[in-house]
């Protein structure tokens, strides 16, 4: 029975895979895509995949069952909260310009199962997404011929009474859902043209709707006669503002291109800020011209700007920012079907997903099969799903990358790179690069350091340095070192990680009892702020452990200012806002967590280009040993698979080296 359990070197070896990192390529600008993208390009896509159903049905929706008029607070609150997380995709897009987005920045980062999960996840989110789009697509276009397209169907087609799916299939959303995938496939210049002019169109009916909205307003409609300007209170405040973040999702479409932008170090940031700077006043002024124009309940949630303005006596009106929210619609489609392929390439390239997925077709520049397959899939869901339901699911997901991508730049910023040299003779190389395969051996009294690269790790510097002397990456830093000692024998980067751990174990504890505390667990007060005062403390030490070690030298690309205290904020914001989210949107996301742990563990930790990139565990392997004399000597050893450690190292004895 004992002889069935895997060894202790097994476990290691296994949990090192779940961890791995992706080994970037020398040349990052390398790509078997199309760089063609401009800034202006990235900034319109950006533009286009968020301000489009989310401003034409999510502001009615959240106004009348969640905010109020308070919705605006909310698309401010979301949309700051998307700018912190925007700052760490920026920053990721400038300095690793590769197709995948928050996928590909947690896998260079953090490890490859949670790259997996985080991508598992942006798929379900671009899929829904995509569907929903299309749906409310095609009821505003049925209201504008009076439901007659509705009405054709359910007599002629049928009906269904099952919960979950829809009332009547829906032919229209999936027939646009197609005809967008057929322009897609034809390449990024034709996608990039057809979602340039819908985004104008959209933009143009957007000031129609705040010049002549806002002669329309009246505001009573926020007074107290109508329950005031926050009926729901902070919390309604706080809901809406979970719920928004679905209009928020498509900036990631920005790092998703990074790969086909001609210059991703500085196009990535300034389309990222600026994209999300107009959508964010869009969908604020928007808000407030909708509740100022009719009181907020009585809107009608499907199509509330067009039908604000039918019932103040302006039909044509209604009829144009109808057609505008067609054409807004379609630029988040464009987005979503953009989008979508490139993370299913980015996976399958990297062997987690199925290898058919990475084809590139070499006359168009893009993944051709894995934009037909999912748009086919997601004209499916369009087809037969009540999607309203999963609304709430798209802003878990989103959260959910935000949280990783920012916890992903606290880890790569305080991360050595592989060009950083070392100087200190007394520190151990990172752990992730390098683990000893002796103990400290003595050699005439001395004590000597293995290492098992001369490039990468080999130290031949002075032991002692000045205190005011700047120390490499993930070092603790020389001014707190005598009241942190303790710390100084760690790896490079080690604390910074288990603090990034412990951060976020103590924002979701501290979130938790803001959320839950006073309702559903029914805390006696001093126990509410007893446990804010621990999880806020906690929280505030591991952001303190963080911030005292060296952070590396300023790039040439964009970097996210105030690291860590930015992304920590980012961190604390987000997971505060996945837990307003009901609890069926939670029982959803596990149940689709778990499937992907299912394909993952199936299929993609054992077709992982990093797992075919690991050892052998057989041939030569070179060592240098270093003396405290700085003399250098070469020790070469064959390594047998069959006694290698819980590291794949065989160790070198004593009498070995003296022979030697």
């Amino acid at each position: 029975m004992g002889n069935r359990l895997p060894s202790s070197g097994a476990v290691v070896r296994f949990c090192q895979k779940l961890n791995r990192v992706k080994t970037l390529e020398d040349d990052l600008m390398e790509t078997s895509f199309k760089r063609c993208l401009s800034t202006l390009d990235l900034t319109l896509l950006g533009v286009g995949g968020m301000v489009g159903s989310g401003l034409y049905v999510l502001t009615g929706t959240v106004a009348k069952e969640i905010a109020g008029p308070a919705v605006v607070v909310s698309f401010l609150i979301a949309g700051i909260a998307s700018l912190l997380a925007a700052l760490c995709y920026a920053e990721f897009g400038a300095r690793v310009p590769k197709t995948g987005s928050a996928y590909m920045f947690t896998y260079v980062s953090v490890g490859e199962l949670w790259a997996f999960l985080i991508g598992w996840n942006v798929i379900l989110e671009y899929m829904i997404g995509g569907a929903a789009v299309a749906r409310a697509w095609s009821g505003y276009l049925d209201s504008m011929f009076d439901h007659k397209i509705k009405n054709y169907t359910e007599s002629h087609i049928g009906t269904w009474n099952v919960q979950f799916l829809a009332h009547y299939p829906d032919l229209l959303a999936a027939g646009i859902l197609l005809f967008a995938t057929a322009f897609i496939s034809f390449g990024v210049r034709v996608s990039s043209w057809l979602n340039h002019i819908f985004a104008a169109i959209s933009m143009v009916v957007i000031l129609f709707i705040l010049i002549f909205g806002f002669i329309l307003a009246n505001p009573k409609n926020w007074s107290a006669e109508h329950g005031g300007f926050a009926p729901f209170g902070f919390s309604g405040i706080m809901s809406g503002t979970a719920t928004c973040f679905y209009a928020f999702v498509g900036f990631d479409v920005i790092a998703a291109s990074s790969e086909e932008a001609k210059n991703p170090q500085k196009a990535i940031p300034i389309a990222t800020a600026v994209s999300l700077g107009v959508a964010t006043t869009a969908y604020i002024l928007v808000s407030a011209v909708l509740t100022l124009m009719v009181p907020w309940n009585t809107l009608m949630p499907d199509s509330a700007l067009s039908d604000a303005f039918y019932r103040r006596g302006y039909s044509w009106a209604g009829f144009l920012v109808a057609a505008g929210s067609i054409c807004a619609m379609n630029t988040v489609l464009l987005s979503n079907l953009f989008s979508l392929p490139r993370i299913v390439y980015a996976m399958a390239e990297d062997g987690l997903f199925f290898q058919f997925l990475a084809k590139v077709n070499p006359t168009t520049k893009v993944p051709v099969i894995a934009i037909v397959v999912f748009g086919i899939l997601m004209a499916i869901l369009a087809l037969i799903f009540d999607l309203e339901a999963l609304v709430q699911f798209l802003s878990i997901g989103t959260l959910l990358a935000y949280t990783f991508v920012a916890a992903s730049v606290i880890v790569l910023r305080f991360q050595q790179e592989k060009s950083e040299p070392s100087h200190e003779a007394e520190q151990e190389p990172s752990p992730q690069h390098h683990v000893p395969s002796v103990s400290a051996e003595r050699i005439a009294g001395e004590e000597m350091k293995e290492y098992e690269s001369f490039s990468d790790k080999l130290q031949l510097v002075e032991t002692q340095k000045k205190a005011n002397e700047r120390r490499e990456t993930g070092h603790l830093k020389a001014t707190f070192e005598p009241y942190l000692k303790f710390l100084s024998d760690c790896y490079p980067g080690e604390v910074v990680t288990i603090a990034v751990v412990t951060m976020m174990f103590s924002a979701i504890c501290l979130s938790s009892v803001l959320v839950f505390g006073s309702n559903e667990l029914h805390l006696p007060q001093w126990s509410f702020y007893l446990l804010l005062v621990i999880f806020l403390i906690g929280f505030l030490i591991s952001l303190f452990l963080i911030w005292v070690h060296e952070q590396q030298k300023k790039t040439t690309t964009f970097q996210v200012p105030l690291v860590p205290l930015i992304p920590a904020i980012s961190i604390l914001l987000n997971i505060y806002l996945m837990l307003k989210l009901n609890y069926m949107t939670w029982v959803r996301f596990i149940v689709w967590l778990a499937l992907g742990l299912i394909v993952y563990f199936g299929y993609g930790i054992w077709h992982s280009k990093e797992n075919l990139r690991g050892p052998k565990g057989h041939g030569v392997t070179a060592h240098y040993v270093v003396f405290p004399n700085s003399s250098l000597e070469e020790t070469v050893q064959q390594v047998q698979p069959n006694l290698q450690d819980a590291m794949g190292r065989a160790e070198i004895t004593e009498e070995e080296i003296h022979k030697r």
